[in-house]
């Protein structure tokens, strides 16, 4: 089962790899009218009833493929109004093929004339609440017909997010809906068919652009609506943690703070105006400083533990304690890694290893990066986490759902290019379920080391990849 949103990832992904809309709108619209053909006789008479989106543009393709039925094509709205090109040039096909067809502008006008077959394709996945005009008067017409109602995708008036049903929605006969079902047709009282309309399988693994439809902002939010990220690090390192906490801030978390030990503190505003530091006494973390850490932890929605932390004993012990005591979403990256699979914690994990750091963990790899990916889902199994394994493929799995993120290239090997994926990955967390987070960061981290390599060619440094995060994580970049 895949949800409407969820499907909207996948139509777009199987775009970036090469099947197109208008192709899927093609296979969706042949498979609607091979239903149609069951169920209608040859001398029926069919009227489509589209919207003005693409649910609309299926059934206009539809309309096609039924050239030896009767066909009435009824347009709810002005032509001019088609909200996507696509649909727009399944009408204007139509249009300029001779078929007849009519736009109703005012429901008053609405005529359903009692048809054999009604395709009702007025409302899809994207369409949450009441049924609106002009579809609501629409609707009643069709349920107050006698004739069959063939839905396309989902009868209009079905929230594909949760299943509900709006009183007014459409009473349908018979589902065709695409790739997979969607939440709520397995409690209508009528026939559902599955259409396989060539979406590549891949669309749901490889992360691709569609993914980044995922990061919505709200433009009436305000400061921390976003997300508050912590960042945890600094002592034998300062550099590590301040790529981190700007690499969060360019992902867009509205605040990123940093709890670090007071010599990395003097250095570290040095780097950034914006970054806000939260020192603690001596040279690194201690346990000592547990207690203080967790608190401000605890005020934030993410933490990043472990850029520039380093291995000391007192510190992995103290990182032990942070994540025994923590609830929240953490990604822990670098020499934290290691306390992972012996820590007993409520925290929702992000761990962020290169294959090195993945078999010091107890995890296995290879150098297929299919048998990769199983050994590595089978991996995030057994801790109950999610991995998300540095590599030419990058790895992302929570044990029970799998990505796999392609883009990056040989130039980001040099050092820091994983504290900034460590604070992609934390700031996306704020607002993302941990297996979005790790693989819109995964994608959007390489994409923009694809982007200085391609303007500036090799020899990129880390912070290379900071200015351009914000044009890597748009959709049309």
């Amino acid at each position: 089962m895949i949800t409407g949103s969820e499907m909207g990832v996948v139509d777009e992904n199987a775009a970036a790899l090469g099947v197109s809309r208008k192709q899927l709108m093609e296979s969706s619209g042949n498979a609607v009218a091979r239903i149609v053909e069951r169920t209608a006789h040859p001398d029926d008479q069919i009227t489509v009833v589209a919207g003005r989106g693409n649910n609309g543009g299926d059934a206009l393709v539809t309309a096609r493929f039924l050239d030896g039925f009767d066909v009435r094509i009824c347009l709810l709205g002005r032509p001019a109004n088609i909200t996507t090109a696509i649909a727009r040039e399944n009408w204007e096909a139509l249009q300029q093929s001779g078929y007849e067809t009519e736009t109703v502008r005012d429901t008053t006008a609405f005529e359903l004339h009692d048809p054999d077959v009604i395709v009702d394709a007025m409302l899809g996945t994207g369409i949450t609440g009441a049924v609106r005009e002009p579809e609501a008067t629409a609707a009643r017409a069709i349920n107050e017909s006698s004739g069959t109602v063939v839905s396309v995708d989902v009868p209009s008036g079905l929230d594909a997010e949760t299943g509900r049903l709006a009183a007014t929605a459409v009473e349908t006969d018979h589902v065709v809906t695409f790739h997979d079902t969607k939440p709520g047709l397995d409690s209508l009282e009528a026939t559902v068919t599955v259409a396989d309309i060539g979406i590549p399988s891949t669309a749901e693994l490889f992360v691709e652009r569609g993914d980044l439809t995922r990061l919505q902002r709200d433009s009436t939010s305000h400061k921390g609506d976003n997300g508050e990220t912590l960042v945890v690090g600094g002592g034998p390192y300062t550099g590590a943690p301040a790529l981190t906490a700007q690499a969060a801030l360019r992902t867009g978390t509205d605040l990123v703070r940093v709890a670090c030990p007071a010599p990395v503190a003097r250095e570290l505003q040095g780097y950034s105006e914006n970054l806000i530091v939260r020192p603690f006494d001596g040279d690194h973390l201690a346990q000592r400083h547990v207690e203080g850490v967790l608190e401000l932890a605890n005020e934030h929605d993410t933490v990043v533990l472990g850029p520039g932390l380093g291995d000391n004993e007192a510190t992995l012990s103290a990182v032990q304690a942070l994540l025994a005591d923590y609830e929240g979403a953490a990604v822990v990256d670098a020499d934290a890694l290691q306390v992972v699979p012996e820590v007993d914690t409520e925290a929702s994990l992000i761990c962020t290893p290169h294959q090195g750091e993945l078999e010091a963990m107890g995890g296995e790899t290879s150098e297929d990066w299919r048998e990769r990916t199983d050994l590595i889902e089978q991996f995030a199994a057994r801790l109950d986490q999610t991995l998300v394994v540095k590599g030419v493929y990058d790895i992302v799995s929570n044990g029970d759902r799998t990505r796999v993120n392609r883009t990056g290239n040989a130039g980001m090997t040099v050092g820091g290019t994983g504290d900034v994926l460590a604070g992609v990955i934390g700031a996306l967390a704020a607002t993302q379920a941990p297996r979005h987070a790790g693989a819109i960061g995964t994608y959007a981290t390489g994409r923009a080391g694809d982007i200085v390599v391609e303007q500036n060619g090799y020899g990129l440094v880390a912070t290379d990849l900071l200015d351009v995060l914000p044009t890597a994580l748009g959709t049309q970049a």
